[in-house]
């Protein structure tokens, strides 16, 4: 009887920064940033700690680096042919999915606002800031008010995701407004006004959407300055 060959093992993908930061990133989507140590990454690339420590000095290199290369994916190139409110538009939703996909970076960020990533960010905001003819003294103003609201809406609506669910586990996004908004119509009619009267829209709104029309808000009055 022929033997049968001998196959030989099939060969671990060598441990490089990148595999230790994809699964960093994927440890962090699944356990967030507390469950983030350098023994459970090990566990999960089958490696030891101090391996990892010859790519990463620590947790806040390692946190950096996982930030870093999820925001670096809505930085894709310039469309050529969008137009300086298109390009705002597109940039500030794509950093607005990322937070949404991975709630983590938003505290990350809040603690780090002088990353490089955020600094790439804010010349790309800047570029079409100038782009529009926004007079030069105001100019620093404007790509400063855009990224703030961009990092502080989009981190504050990947926190309430994150609440209600730590909150109300079995509740869904529908449930949990219209909880909100039935509290806001209990209010007191005199003291609060305003809340109780715009509770409908609470209960019916799109997050995107209202994030993008508050884009739009900020852009029109940029160009209303031209």
């Amino acid at each position: 009887m022929a033997s049968r060959a001998h196959r030989p093992e099939r060969r671990q993908e060598p441990l490089s920064r990148e595999r230790i930061v994809s699964a960093a990133v994927e440890l962090l989507d699944t356990v967030g940033e507390g469950g983030l140590t350098f023994r459970a990454l090990a566990e999960r690339l089958a490696t030891g700690p101090g391996a990892i420590y010859w790519h990463l000095s620590g947790k806040a290199e390692l946190l950096g680096a996982a930030t870093d290369a999820v925001v670096t994916t809505t930085l894709a190139d310039d469309d050529t042919e969008a137009t300086p409110q298109e390009a705002i538009r597109a940039l500030a939703l794509g950093v607005f999915d990322a937070l949404d996909a991975h709630p983590w970076i938003g505290a990350y960020l809040a603690r780090s606002p002088g990353r490089s990533t955020m600094l790439r960010v804010f010349e790309r905001i800047g570029r079409q800031v100038q782009a529009l003819d926004v007079p030069t003294a105001a100019q620093f103003t404007a790509a400063s008010a855009l990224l703030n609201y961009i990092l502080g809406v989009a981190g504050q609506n990947a926190a309430n995701a994150v609440n209600a669910r730590t909150v109300q586990p079995n509740t869904d996004r529908t449930e949990f407004l219209d909880a909100v908004a039935t509290a806001w119509a209990e209010l007191d009619p005199d003291e609060y006004a305003f809340t109780r009267s715009v509770t409908d829209q609470l209960r019916e709104h799109d997050d995107r959407a209202e994030f993008l029309a508050g884009i739009d808000l900020i852009l029109a009055g940029l160009t209303a300055r031209r």
